[in-house]
């Protein structure tokens, strides 16, 4: 049988910590941005300290690489700034560019001809002639629209069989085409499309009836939550639900903000996130080059365990061997807010379905912790969350072979002294774990009683 070719895995990397993780759990590359000039402002490191100089250096030492996401659409008094900052992370060396603006990316290719550019998501590339007009002046890859099928990135595949195609397949979705949002812009005067997108989209809101006047006025009549108003159960519409409502805000006390339903759903709702672990045997066998994972404001925890479950998907893919369900389920204990496999796939059978249920069943885990070192035997543990003598947890390793193990004992790391429950972060403990070595090892408890109820 045939070896396909592998993808690459491409994690974020929104600090060090991250790049490092993903890298050890088995991505092949990583994106990190420019704060000024990337859809990620927020809770990105990589530029400070000369960071994104130190991780080109680093994946490059490692035979990996890092993309620099430049993919802000400017206003005109950017322009000029932009082409000034870039000659730093040009100096850098980066192995490519993510960009959007069309602008943008003729002034880069006449300035440095030799820098891969790859065309960003946000420019919602849907159909291969599209990728052939981006090919013709010097884009390198494609990064394909979230709203295509499997069937229409096949057909890609297939029109544009010598152009570098990417996927996304995890992590949050937008409710606009690919990030092109103006919730955030309007609502808190921090615009999406110039990276400074609050998700608010994703904020928690409370639900305030109103009514129309006869001078067309919308006023709120006093705040109440019926959710079961909105509910599809039987195919019914409550008759409630084509009222005018005024939503509010858990941390914007008292600004409400109309909200209008119509027979397509109601407005201003945050998505599903994106998971497509399921599908990456199909993206394999099309010959998709990279699979992509979003999340550069997650944590290294989120990005160790994200890289280490698709790496494993595609490996088990280029091999000819059957997907693993279980992979679905480790998946399932990252926060996420349900989980979705986007337009991929738009009609799953029954039997998919059930297959999927079950497969995302599994016992729930927490972060709990991570190695900082050894002492002889022992784990030396910095804790992030409570756990206790007795429980059971698991050690995630960089080599993929997890281990189980119930922590029979456990000690302060200061004082040597026997401890029963380490209560959560500035505790660090020390717990038996003979035989793993090596660095990045991160420790989750399973929830066992939470599980079984």
């Amino acid at each position: 049988m045939t070896k396909l070719k592998r993808p690459e895995l491409l994690s974020p990397a929104g600090t060090l910590k991250s790049m490092r993780h993903a890298f050890a759990y088995g991505a092949d590359a990583v994106y990190a941005g420019v704060p000024r000039y990337s859809l990620r402002v927020r809770n990105n490191t990589m530029s400070k300290d000369d960071n994104l100089a130190k991780g080109i250096a680093e994946a490059h030492s490692l035979g990996k690489k890092l993309y620099v996401a430049a993919n802000i659409f400017p206003h005109n008094n950017k322009i000029k700034s932009f082409m000034e900052d870039m000659q730093e992370v040009i100096d850098a060396k980066p192995d490519a560019l993510i960009m959007a603006d069309p602008g943008l990316i003729m002034l880069v290719r006449e300035k440095w001809p030799e820098m891969p550019i790859h065309l960003s998501v946000q420019m919602n590339t849907m159909n291969y002639q599209a990728v052939k007009f981006w090919q013709s002046i010097g884009v390198e890859r494609v990064i394909l629209s979230r709203e295509l099928s499997l069937d229409d990135v096949e057909r890609i595949r297939q029109e544009c069989p010598d152009m570098e195609l990417e996927v996304f397949v995890h992590g949050a979705l937008c409710i606009a085409y690919s990030g092109r949002c103006l919730l955030s812009g309007y609502f808190s005067h921090r615009d999406a499309n110039q990276g400074t997108c609050t998700n608010t989209c994703r904020w928690k809101y409370n639900t305030h009836e109103a009514e129309e006047t006869e001078t067309g006025d919308i006023l709120p009549i006093k705040a109440f939550e019926r959710p079961q108003l909105f509910s599809n159960a039987g195919h019914e519409r409550h008759p409630e639900a084509d009222k005018v409502y005024f939503l509010e805000e858990e941390n914007r006390k008292g600004e409400l903000m109309p909200v209008y339903e119509d027979e397509n759903g109601t407005y201003i709702m945050n998505s599903k996130d994106l998971r497509a672990i399921e599908h990456v045997e199909r993206l394999v066998k099309m010959g998709i080059d990279c699979l992509k994972i979003e999340g550069r404001t997650k944590s290294h925890y989120y990005v160790a365990r994200t890289a280490q479950a698709y790496s494993k998907a595609i490996d088990l893919a280029v091999n000819g061997q059957e997907f693993d369900p279980k992979l679905i389920g480790v998946l399932e204990n990252l926060a996420n807010r349900g989980y979705t496999d986007g337009f991929y796939k738009r009609h799953d059978t029954s039997e998919y379905q059930k297959y999927i249920e079950n497969a995302s069943r599994s016992q729930k885990q927490m972060f709990v912790g991570e190695a900082i070192g050894r002492d002889g035997d022992d784990l030396i543990v910095q804790v992030k969350n409570r756990f206790e003598q007795g429980d059971r947890v698991e050690l995630v390793l960089p080599n993929g072979q997890n281990r189980d193990l119930v922590i029979e004992n456990m000690r302060n790391a200061e004082t040597d002294e026997p401890m029963e429950v380490a209560l959560g972060s500035h505790y660090q403990v020390k717990i038996p774990a003979k035989g793993v070595e090596g660095e990045f090892v991160l420790i989750s408890k399973y929830l066992e009683k939470e599980a079984a109820e």
